[in-house]
């Protein structure tokens, strides 16, 4: 006797089958919505920026692992005979997309060591800029450089594979220790006051950086308290060496690591200056070359007949 249309439906609907994907789909929407009511009620009770960043983070991979153990413990019956053809899959599917498991071991990693987060200024993979978002394959960065001069932001948004934290070395510059040792160089002509121009540099090194020198103090002592580093020297100094063409003067500070061409912008204005207003004593050097002699050249004019 042939089963009407309408208990065919019915058989469908309630067969074992059908009724796994109605419990994944329902149980995965359960658990996203959620996932939906604690980002909306609790993450914004959240100040640090930092700290909400994580929690974010760390909910929306909650989520997807809740997921993934629903969907297992639904089929977990069907799972057994399918191990063989799973670990030859797995590993075809490895072998192809070995880059995509390399980056997610490389968010991972970048979670769990502390690499860097968001807000840091890293370079990674060549690129330098603030770090906006690290995702499960790739970081994204606000660039700064490249045709812009300076650490400025060039408005360019780079999404870099999480893979290079294990093929290139990553450089932050703000983790630990946001703050960096920069120089200038000033040129000065022979004959000047050499004890003036040095007076000039320091002082004017310790109006602009000073502050920064005395913040900068304690970060590096909590350096040392964590790694193995020597005492180093945070206050400006000044160093000279004599050149064919003039006496050159470089004046080291250290500087946060955001304002660093604000600083030097602020340096060269305050000793162009002072070295005016010195009347003299103290003048810039450029390049001169000194003629020590010409060639003999004789003129021989005869005239023929």
């Amino acid at each position: 006797m042939k089963q009407s249309f309408e208990e065919q439906i019915r058989v469908f609907l309630f067969s074992p089958g059908m009724l796994k994907i109605i419990a994944v789909i329902a149980g995965t929407a359960i658990i996203w919505i959620l996932i939906k009511i604690i980002r909306r009620n609790f993450l914004n009770r959240i100040k640090d920026n930092d700290n909400r960043y994580r929690t974010k983070k760390f909910v929306g991979f909650f989520g997807y692992f809740l997921t993934l153990f629903l969907i297992t413990i639904i089929y977990s019956d069907k799972l057994g005979g399918l191990s063989i053809a799973l670990g030859v899959a797995g590993a075809g599917i490895a072998f192809a997309l070995q880059e995509v498991i390399v980056s997610f071991a490389g968010w991972l990693a970048i979670l769990f060591t502390g690499l860097y987060k968001p807000g840091d200024r890293i370079q990674l993979g060549g690129i330098r800029g603030d770090v906006m978002d690290i995702g499960m394959l790739r970081t994204t960065l606000m660039e700064t450089g490249q045709w812009v001069d300076g650490d400025l932001y060039n408005g360019r948004i780079v999404f870099i594979a999480n893979s290079f934290v294990f093929k290139e070395p990553v450089y932050n510059y703000s983790i630990d220790f946001p703050f960096l040792w920069d120089e200038i160089k000033i040129p000065v002509k022979f004959g000047s006051d050499y004890e003036l121009a040095k007076s000039i540099l320091i002082e004017t090194g310790r109006e602009i950086a000073g502050d920064v020198s005395d913040q900068s103090i304690e970060d590096w002592r909590g350096l040392q308290r964590k790694y193995r580093l020597e005492e180093a020297r945070t206050d400006p100094m000044v160093s000279l060496v004599a050149t064919d063409n003039w006496v050159e003067y470089t004046l080291r500070y250290i500087v946060n690591y955001k304002k660093r061409r604000t600083t030097r912008n602020d340096l060269f204005i305050r000793i162009l200056k002072r070295i005016d207003a010195s009347n003299g004593k103290v003048m810039f050097a450029s390049a001169t070359f000194d003629i020590v002699g010409f060639p003999e050249i004789n003129i021989n004019n005869q005239q023929g007949n």
